[in-house]
């Protein structure tokens, strides 16, 4: 039979890929608690594949700060530090405003369409009070921004720091409000203006306004 050429083909992750992002997605969310050892005999077999990739995946969650490894000891969970917030904030603030202005140049009414829904999207989660959904949306909603600014190089730092700053903001039951979705319309409507100048400091504020409220909560 002809085989069809135009349809979407699965992406395939080795044992490696598949052990890191499992591991990195049970720090984050809390299944492995901040200091908790790990085995990699007992992770291996959660996860259906041998130690190798499992300690290869270790060895790579350790330079990117979520694991520490003790050689002959133990592998552990990193802490989880609130402070931290104030040094992972403002790097990730300023790359996301580059990719808002790199993204003006790459607009298109699809794109549009797709960030204003997902705001509304974040606006029901908020407004229902299902905070962790809102999250998750939040993050969609830049994610879009950043990939249409079509840059490998930031795509891969901001992939990096998102992480962390996931895993603070679950670990901080941290609360997004009404600001954030007006500063989302605000975003959209400086991006389909092409207003570049203006729209750097807000996406700047709609990062670093976290810093400001966990410090007066305080």
């Amino acid at each position: 039979m002809p085989i069809p050429v135009n349809h979407s083909k699965p992406v395939r992750q080795s044992a490696k890929e598949s052990a890191y992002n499992q591991i990195q997605q049970w720090i984050i969310d809390g299944t492995l608690q901040p200091g908790e050892k790990l085995n990699d005999s007992e992770l291996a077999q959660a996860l259906g594949i041998s130690r190798t990739p499992v300690r290869e995946s270790l060895q790579l969650l350790e330079t990117e700060g979520f694991v520490q490894m003790f050689p002959g000891k133990a592998t552990q969970v990193t802490e989880v530090e609130k402070e931290s917030m104030k040094e992972l904030l403002p790097p990730l603030a300023a790359l996301q405003a580059l990719a808002a202005e790199l993204a003006v140049d790459n607009l298109t009414t699809d794109v549009l369409d797709l960030l204003e829904t997902t705001n509304d999207r974040f606006a029901k989660a908020i407004h229902s009070e299902n905070y962790y959904a809102a999250l998750k949306i939040d993050e969609e909603f830049h994610q879009i921004i950043v990939d249409i600014a079509n840059n490998p190089y930031i795509q891969r730092i901001i992939a990096h720091l998102q992480a962390h700053v996931r895993r603070l903001f679950f670990h901080n039951s941290i609360v997004l409000t009404e600001k954030s979705i007006e500063e989302h319309a605000k975003i959209i409507e400086l991006i389909k203006n092409s207003n570049k100048e203006a729209l750097s400091p807000i996406m700047k504020e709609n990062w670093l306004r976290t810093i400001d409220e966990i410090e007066s909560s305080q």
